[in-house]
């Protein structure tokens, strides 16, 4: 208990310290929203940004003002339940039934405390920091504590005038926020002291995810465009990729390479398993991990249509694309699998289905079906590799293979959906908000250069606050539990329970 106390003290001293620098460059706390949040995934803005939701306030009286949809904000309450599906129970016993037997019940713990410690985070400051303007790298406190929202503010959808409650964007968002933090938690399996997790997970949370999420996702929004001037002006406002032009559609760079490269920064840090590479550690059950494997492809719908923010065309491309890339990924890792190895194991379908979840994630509404059944097939190759050669030339211990599959698979597509986005090879191209049509000349080596920005950013901010935060850890809690403590095992060693009796 008191190392826990320690870790939270910790987290709040880091905070204060923090808070204090990331104020100097975000807009100072003032009255409530009247700037909205960005969203995921876009439909594309006339410089390429893609096109993310805000809040906006009606122009003016003689304007013509935002609606909310009920059928748009049915599908998202419904879409955030799918997400929050994902992450318990599905990341849960994924993640669970890979571990063995002695570590089974300590997984379970750990996905389950962070996806509810983000979500109070997110609540008090995340939100504001995300999704307020401030700087071009992060937000400022103007919603702190949610201050200023009721349920009568908006948020601006990807079609101007079509808005969804700003309380139902705002429990969106904070689902992508637990579960990405939750996915550091497999690279640490076996080994880390809750406490530690604890704390790294706040201190992670605040420094990287909030200021990726910012620089990708947020814009004030497309309401309030209506000509070249305008649009200048909402993307100088904007996050530093999105106004470079970044399309991130669910979270390729958010999510994916900035939970996997932190998953594999901390797995250097925290050292080998006991008896890595010389004994067996075996998945304990199969069974369960093919249980979490197939709620995470059914939560994903949520998490890749619900990006479009409306029940809409949009959704249904991004829910088709999500479909078949995975089911994609699911035959060419197996495939793979059984010219290599002579065996197609349900290990390798179940990881499979993930890369290809993770693939389609920054492209889902972006790609067309043929360009989702391309990337779906290239990831299960891919993802395979990086979880076999790619992880012996590194020499990690990333003990559920985050980096592997999410890293990697998240770098796959963030650059391919620069390539398959094209409206030649059957994708929907960038929209312009001035002219309201696709704009006719996507140039694919340009956004592949921009996507790649995105995933060099995503990479380095993210490692670098990751090395910090393991570090600073371990130095006050220290990281790792003793040795005895793990060959007994977490779950008895951290949480004086069991997931099996007898």
């Amino acid at each position: 208990m008191k190392k826990f106390l320690l870790s939270l003290a910790l987290s709040v001293a880091a905070l204060t310290v923090g808070f204090t620098a990331i104020s100097a460059n975000a807009q100072t706390a003032a009255t409530a929203a009247v700037t909205a949040p960005a969203a995921d995934a876009p439909k594309a803005a006339v410089t390429a940004a893609p096109a993310a939701a805000a809040a906006t306030p009606a122009a003016a009286s003689s304007a013509p003002t935002a609606t909310v949809n009920k059928g748009d904000t049915a599908w998202m309450t419904v879409a955030t339940v799918l997400v929050i599906m994902m992450s318990i129970p599905g990341l849960a016993l994924f993640y669970g039934g890979l571990v063995r037997s002695k570590n089974m019940l300590s997984i379970l713990m750990q996905v389950f405390v962070i996806f509810a410690l983000i979500i109070v985070l997110w609540t008090i400051y995340g939100y504001s920091l995300a999704f307020t303007g401030g700087s071009p790298f992060i937000g400022g406190f103007s919603k702190f504590m949610m201050a200023g929202v009721t349920p009568d503010s908006m948020a601006a959808t990807f079609t101007k005038l079509v808005n969804i409650p700003e309380f139902t964007y705002m429990t969106f968002q904070a689902t992508f926020a637990a579960i990405t933090v939750a996915l550091i938690v497999g690279s640490l399996a076996e080994r880390v002291k809750f406490s530690a997790l604890i704390a790294f997970a706040v201190l992670w949370f605040t420094f990287s995810y909030l200021p990726i999420a910012h620089m990708v996702w947020f814009w004030d929004g497309a309401d309030g465009i209506t000509d070249q001037a305008s649009m200048d002006k909402v993307t100088a406002a904007a996050g530093w990729l999105f106004a470079k032009g970044a399309l991130d559609f669910a979270g390729g760079t958010v999510v994916h390479i900035n939970a996997g490269i932190a998953g594999l920064v901390g797995s250097f840090i925290l050292g080998k398993r006991l008896g890595y590479g010389k004994e067996a550690m075996t998945p304990h059950s199969l069974t369960l991990t093919m249980v979490g494997a197939s709620l995470l492809w059914v939560g994903w719908f949520g998490f890749n249509a619900g990006s479009a923010l409306e029940a809409n065309g949009t959704a249904a491309l991004a829910f088709i694309t999500t479909l078949v890339a995975t089911a994609a990924a699911t035959l060419s890792w197996i495939g793979a699998e059984a010219l290599t190895k002579g065996k197609a194991s349900m290990l390798g379908a179940a990881s499979g289905a993930v890369a290809g979840l993770v693939a389609i994630t920054p492209a889902a509404g972006f790609v067309g079906v043929g360009g989702a059944l391309v990337l779906g097939l290239l990831a299960g190759v891919v993802c395979m590799w990086g979880v076999n050669g790619l992880k012996r030339i590194l020499g990690s211990d990333d003990a559920l293979d985050v980096f592997g599959v999410h890293g990697v698979g998240g770098i796959l597509g963030a650059l391919m959906t620069g390539v398959l986005a094209a409206p030649s090879l059957g994708g929907t191209g960038v929209w312009d908000y001035v002219a309201n049509k696709v704009t006719p000349d996507y140039s694919i080596a340009s956004q592949l250069w921009i996507q790649a920005q995105g995933v060099l950013t995503t990479l380095v901010w993210s490692g670098v606050v990751s090395f910090i935060a393991f570090k600073l850890v371990d130095m006050v809690i220290g990281l790792r539990v003793t040795e005895e403590q793990e060959r007994e095992g977490l779950d008895i060693s951290s949480h004086g329970e069991t997931a099996y009796h007898g």
